[in-house]
């Protein structure tokens, strides 16, 4: 069967300190926990003292030397710094700020040279693998709606460059129509969906995407229409948001947990 893959965290929050303890507690099989990065580097040591085996703390550059699969769960901001070390060192990328990826384009043709490999876990969507099906024919349309209740859109770049106040809503407000490309910059720590979504299909740009900051909901609703030459869809997904950051679902995290699982599994059911 060969030796454990290695696996390193970057980022602690409420998505990556779940994945850390997944891996640490051997629940997934033929992976152990061997590093973790956070900003705060002595918090985070304390952290994971109490793991079964505790990892090692580094930064953000150094994860790639020690593991082989980096899951990146950390502030878009330092998403070029992480990716572009992983990807050097043909290492195995799983993020989480896909927006910034589509940043990044680069990263994908490098991957090709270095033998790195680049794999999005789908996330707070549904039904990735039948926008995956539908690409491989030819797709006319997709369109993304992204319902969350306000505080978890609250600080998005795009609220705070038009001036929009979401903090006294008594209904639905669109914050947003435009292409996957301009929910990713403007809601870099929201709707990573968006970019999830523009990558397994049709591309960035003719993703269409609407943000809606809705305050008659207590749940993270995405909704994703799609038509193409082999049949039509529409899938929706209610998260449950997480406890310890509503921008992201509970989800997520199961989302990469299930992603790593996979990649060692004797069965993988689904494309």
């Amino acid at each position: 069967m060969g030796e454990d893959m290695r696996v390193a965290v970057a980022g602690l929050g409420a998505i990556g300190m779940r994945v850390a303890q997944a891996v640490d507690a051997g629940a997934i099989g033929r992976m152990r926990l061997v590093a973790v990065s956070a900003n705060d580097r002595e918090r985070a040591a304390r952290r994971v003292a109490d793991f079964a085996t505790p990892p090692q703390v580094l930064p953000l550059g150094d994860l790639a030397e020690v593991a082989d699969i980096v899951v990146e769960c950390a502030p878009a901001a330092v998403f070029g710094e992480l990716a572009t070390a992983t990807i050097e060192r043909g290492r195995c990328l799983m993020p989480l700020s896909v927006g910034a990826l589509l940043n990044h384009p680069t990263l994908i043709e490098r991957a090709s040279v270095t033998g790195a490999k680049i794999i999005v876990p789908t996330g707070a969507l549904i039904g990735l693998d039948t926008v995956r099906a539908m690409a491989e024919g030819t797709i006319h349309e997709v369109t993304l709606t992204t319902r969350k209740p306000p505080g978890g859109l609250a600080g998005a770049p795009h609220l705070v460059e038009n001036g929009i106040d979401i903090s006294d809503l008594s209904e639905p407000l669109c914050v947003l129509r435009g292409s996957a490309r301009d929910a990713a910059r403007g809601f870099p720590a929201n709707v990573n969906v968006a970019a999830a979504l523009a990558l397994a299909g049709i591309g960035p740009e003719r993703t269409q995407v609407e943000v809606w900051a809705d305050p008659t909901i207590d749940r993270n609703i995405q909704s994703v229409t799609i038509r193409s030459d082999s049949g039509e869809a529409t899938m929706t997904m209610r998260n449950i948001p997480s406890d310890e950051n509503p921008r992201t679902g509970r989800i997520v995290a199961n989302s990469v947990i299930a992603t790593l699982r996979r990649m060692t599994a004797a069965m993988v059911a689904g494309s």
